[in-house]
């Protein structure tokens, strides 16, 4: 299935709040923990992530390191700042008021029971 380039847009900001919502993380990272959150069809490349990421610090929900790898090569580590946090329970409601409204229009759409006209 191909996730349009809308949906994938709209969710990219929460997606990427909430993964650092579990803890600092660095890009290649979380491109990879997108792909496991969704079962491998979401797909990010760099170029889609880091323009992300620096709106995301300009807008301080996001801070941004440089630190050292497990192999001692320099990594960017990115963690959510207090802003970020409340900006990620914004973003949580939100996206549960779509669900929901999308969840009760699905189900009266796919109702097999006649509609009145």
């Amino acid at each position: 299935m191909e996730i349009g380039k809308d949906l994938v847009a709209a969710s990219a900001t929460p997606l990427v709040l909430a993964i650092l919502g579990e803890g600092e993380s660095w890009g290649y990272a979380i491109i990879k923990r997108v792909g496991e959150l969704s079962g491998g069809e979401i797909e990010w490349t760099d170029g889609m992530l880091y323009p992300l990421l620096h709106r995301l610090e300009r807008n301080e929900w996001v801070e941004a390191k440089w630190g050292k790898s497990e192999t001692g090569r320099k990594r960017k580590y990115y963690r959510l700042t207090d802003q970020g946090l409340e900006e990620l329970a914004n973003h949580k409601r939100q996206w549960e008021v779509v669900d929901s409204a999308l969840r009760d229009v699905w189900m009266s759409a796919l109702d097999p029971a006649p509609r009145p006209a």
